[in-house]
């Protein structure tokens, strides 16, 4: 699990850059000011979250059960956060509507939140 949650920070991290690159950039002259700022919301957020897992993947041994449900959390949460505000965004450039998406966004933040709530925990109890 520890391999897992390093290699989704390493991941989540070079993307973060990338996609960031691509909004400041490409993305800027095609979507609206509205859209745009919502494609960085899930950049800074897949960001934040990749160093988490980075910290965590170099301090925790994962363990026990509570520091798997942890990275899962995190990983997923921000995978499910992130990757549905890009495709969002972007859907008005792709010609489809992915508004069936929009419960999914808030789904990844409730599981970001757990994460830390676990986190908390983990802190807590030493």
């Amino acid at each position: 699990m520890k391999q897992i949650v390093l290699i989704a920070a390493t991941i989540y991290g070079a993307l973060a850059v990338v996609l960031g690159a691509l909004g400041a950039h490409a993305l800027k002259k095609v979507l609206t000011a509205a859209q745009l700022q919502s494609f960085e919301v899930g950049v800074k957020y897949q960001m934040y979250h990749a160093i988490v897992l980075l910290v965590i993947g170099f301090f925790l041994t994962f363990e026990t059960r509570l520091q798997h449900l942890m990275g899962w959390s995190f990983i997923a949460g921000t995978f499910l956060f992130s990757f549905s505000i890009y495709l969002l965004s972007l859907s008005p450039l792709m010609g489809v509507s992915l508004k069936f998406l929009g419960p999914v966004t808030p789904l990844g933040g409730l599981l970001m939140i757990l994460g830390w709530c676990l986190l908390f925990v983990q802190v807590w109890r030493g």
